[in-house]
């Protein structure tokens, strides 16, 4: 049986809590994507958890996996590992796209610029919650 880590990030009150988006180059039904935190291999960008709040209602609608492929659900895993499938990014892209604040954030235009590359290349998304 594989040992599952789980990573428990110290938060500090100066700093928000963030969520990370990244692409998977390749993807891997068969993989469990909670037993390793890799916001690096997957090139993540980070954003202010706090903003999924105000999405949150419209990301119930969205299709996700948590933790991996075979764990099917909606919405975000806000304290763990999501797979988001090529064909919900752009209902996710529209949500972020509506936020006022994403034409002046730069996490937001980061994370509109890497949904858009990821639509483009027919990838999946990885989130890790906070």
């Amino acid at each position: 049986m594989k040992k599952r880590l789980f990573y428990i990030r110290k938060v500090d009150n100066n700093m928000p809590c963030v969520a990370q988006f990244g692409i998977i180059d390749k993807f891997e039904k068969n993989k469990d994507y909670s037993s390793d935190y890799e916001p690096r291999k997957y090139n993540c960008v980070a954003i202010d958890d706090d903003i999924l709040n105000d999405w949150w209602e419209e990301l119930t609608f969205m299709k996700t996996y948590f933790h991996c492929y075979s764990r099917p659900n909606f919405a975000l895993a806000r304290y763990g590992v999501t797979i988001i499938p090529p064909e919900s990014l752009e209902t996710f892209y529209n949500i972020v796209s509506k936020d006022i604040r994403s034409k002046l954030s730069e996490e937001l235009i980061n994370l509109m610029v890497l949904l858009r590359t990821a639509i483009s290349l027919n990838k999946y998304v990885i989130h890790y919650g906070v």
